[in-house]
């Protein structure tokens, strides 16, 4: 793709998705809080308060279409405002990162990105607009969790198989033995495998923490090698719900990060909601109208 079409596909993203915005915006269709503050802010105060932090964690919905507009457009106005935002995505694999590297870097074409890099089957219309935003912009996106295949290996046969891994193979992963410790965390994961009509094996936690230290790891190796620059992650809001998961296993690395987290959802009782019932999930509180 030639540099010309590749801007205006990026403008039109970037118009597509502020107008939405805008509508949404004027209907009234999401709320923000700030929960130290106890208030409603907006976006752009959101985006201010992040100068504050080493890192911000995005927990979404993964189908949550107006979530997505809202964490394309707040990495909108954090690109305005600072020079440089690396953008960390649970949504693509470690041993994928070299070919991530070569799509921002405009040395592969889209298609063979694509083919390639593994990226989630709702890719096109949820992430596409970070990741175009993110190359034309020249900034870094870190391929931040675990290949599905080693997290495969763990949920089936345990955390020992991958010590039975080669070293080109461990190089994707953090360090381990990985951690499992978190007992809020643990009660959290099993209070809701309690309602699956299946049975569940305690090995499916400890996949569950291979996907969180990787993400943790990655993100804090970039920290490590770019200190000053705002990292902005994007997960499933488990990981980093109630600071536990993802957010907990990077305070464990180095306990001065200076780390916040968002919690972006739909609610049923949008009008009448009372968001300090949520306040203990997250520093920002995002609510917007169910469907």
């Amino acid at each position: 793709m030639n540099q010309k079409l590749s801007f205006l596909i990026l403008s039109l993203i970037c118009i597509w998705s502020h107008s939405l915005l805008g509508q949404v915006d004027g209907n009234q269709a999401f709320k923000i809080f700030d929960v130290e503050l106890g208030q409603e802010i907006s976006l752009e105060k959101l985006r201010d308060a992040s100068s504050e932090f080493d890192v911000l964690f995005w927990g979404e919905e993964h189908d949550d279409s107006l979530g997505h507009i809202l964490q394309d457009s707040l990495y909108h106005l954090l690109l305005n405002r600072y020079n440089t935002v690396a953008l960390s995505m649970e949504m693509f694999e470690t041993d994928g990162q070299y070919i991530l590297d070569e799509y921002l870097d405009g040395l592969i074409t889209e298609e063979k990105f694509l083919s390639d890099a593994r990226p989630w089957a709702t890719y096109e219309r949820a992430y596409r607009p970070l990741l175009e935003r993110a190359k034309e912009g020249k900034q870094a996106v870190i391929a931040a969790n675990a290949p599905r295949r080693y997290v495969s290996m763990v949920s089936r046969n345990g955390l020992g198989e991958l010590e039975k891994l080669s070293k080109t193979a461990k190089a994707y992963l953090p360090p381990l033995p990985i951690y499992t410790e978190d007992k809020d965390y643990k009660d959290r994961f099993d209070e809701i495998m309690s309602q699956s009509p299946h049975s569940y094996d305690p090995k499916i936690f400890h996949a569950q923490c291979t996907w969180d230290a990787s993400m943790s790891f990655r993100i804090y190796k970039h920290w490590k090698k770019n200190k000053g620059e705002l990292i902005f992650h994007l997960n499933g809001r488990f990981h980093t719900d109630y600071k536990l998961g993802t957010f907990h296993q990077l305070q464990r690395l180095n306990k001065k990060l200076r780390i916040a987290n968002i919690s972006c959802f739909p609610v049923e009782n949008f009008e009448k909601i009372n968001w300090s019932e949520h306040a203990d999930k997250a520093d920002f509180i995002i609510v917007s109208k169910k469907d």
